[in-house]
């Protein structure tokens, strides 16, 4: 099987159409809002980067590059998907939460945001 040359593979997934990101609460799926457009846009960005970087340490245990160098990019992919995830949950709450409290269904969705976090976090 050959490869794409890197140009044609982004411009592959520039045509392709975004993954929708979706918040759950309360029995209920509820897309990204559409003013969130921009933020939407910049996840996906962020998340596209990190996968380049888990291929590209791939790429360096292919190459049998030096542990070290190796160690050093798990440790940037771990602290990025951590930045990703701490956003994504700011946004649940300010949006999907705070919205469910105004609503009267504040109990469950703090209860739900409570799970995650402490899923997060250990």
């Amino acid at each position: 099987m050959t490869s794409r040359p890197r140009a044609a593979k982004r411009a592959a997934a520039a045509a392709a159409p975004a993954v929708a990101v979706h918040h759950a609460h309360a029995g209920h799926d509820h897309p990204i809002a559409p003013r969130a457009d921009e933020h939407h846009a910049a996840l996906v960005k962020r998340l596209n980067r990190i996968e380049g970087q888990v291929r590209g340490i791939g790429r360096m245990l292919a190459e049998d590059r030096y542990c070290v160098d190796i160690l050093t990019q798990v440790s940037a992919v771990r602290s990025a998907l951590d930045a990703l995830g701490l956003e994504l949950l700011e946004h649940h709450l300010h949006g999907c939460v705070q919205q469910a409290v105004k609503s009267g269904q504040g109990e469950p969705a703090i209860d739900e945001a409570m799970h995650v976090i402490r899923k997060f976090a250990g």
